[in-house]
């Protein structure tokens, strides 16, 4: 497998699931991590996509829980590279396909209200001074609404996920209620969501949150989820996590 500049392989799930990365590029975070062990997915019939999906990561890692057709959404060149050559090194290629688009303009492969699920890591940082974006460009589009919008990422979720299919994000905890309410917005009710702490104590720093499609009102939240033990290595519930993938 052909790497470019400072790319690596890295694994994912012990010697089982390898994908590239770059740390000028892209590397996935534990939000992808808890974003595919969070999100519901169907596991033998049905389709995936995931908007945003960078190098591919949470596809890859949702082909772990499901059998099901995983398709992934990227606009960076680089990036789509990248998850092209990761799904190839895994032999993934029947299952998991990418599309180089923008999401606010989507191929006409992609059809409108087809998928059973829709997973998204989206961009967290709303685009104001140029001073605040990262002066890697890979970075900035990456981590800040240059190319979409929170509202942009929710509208596309609705406009592919079926009637009654599931809608899953991780985000920040302040942006909560802009989320639920663009959720309303486009016709996906929030169903499920569960706040993420680095420790005990700690403010919440990560935010998973699920949808229907014109779902009826009946938000669960779910128990706090606690990473790190206060000797800084994981909790049970943490490893649990990496253990399942």
């Amino acid at each position: 497998m052909q790497l470019n500049g400072d790319e690596r392989i890295d694994y994912i799930v012990e010697n089982e699931l390898s994908i590239i990365q770059s740390p000028t590029v892209f590397s996935f975070s534990l939000d992808a991590i808890l974003l595919a062990r969070f999100a519901w997915v169907p596991i033998k019939r049905g389709k995936i996509i995931d908007l945003c999906t960078g190098n591919g990561i949470i596809p890859l890692l949702l082909s772990r829980k499901s059998e099901v057709t995983i398709e992934g959404v990227e606009i960076q060149d680089r990036l789509f590279n990248m998850g092209q050559r990761s799904i190839e090194l895994n032999k993934l290629s029947a299952q998991l396909t990418l599309h180089h688009a923008d999401i606010r303009e989507l191929p006409s492969t992609i059809k409108r209200e087809s998928y059973d699920a829709v997973t998204c890591n989206p961009p967290y940082f709303k685009s104001t001074r140029n001073e605040q974006h990262n002066l890697n460009e890979h970075l900035t589009i990456a981590r800040h609404e240059v190319m979409c919008t929170l509202e942009d990422v929710i509208q596309s979720c609705s406009q592919l996920v079926k009637q009654g299919g599931k809608v899953s994000l991780v985000h920040r905890p302040e942006r909560l209620l802009d989320i639920m309410t663009l959720m309303r917005k486009y016709r996906i009710e929030p169903k499920r969501m569960q706040l993420v702490y680095p420790k005990a104590g700690k403010e919440a720093n990560t935010l998973l949150i699920e949808g229907i499609k014109d779902g009826k009102p009946d938000l669960k939240v779910l128990p706090p989820f606690i990473v790190y033990r206060d000797d800084n290595h994981y909790t049970d519930e943490m490893r649990h996590v990496y253990a399942e993938l």
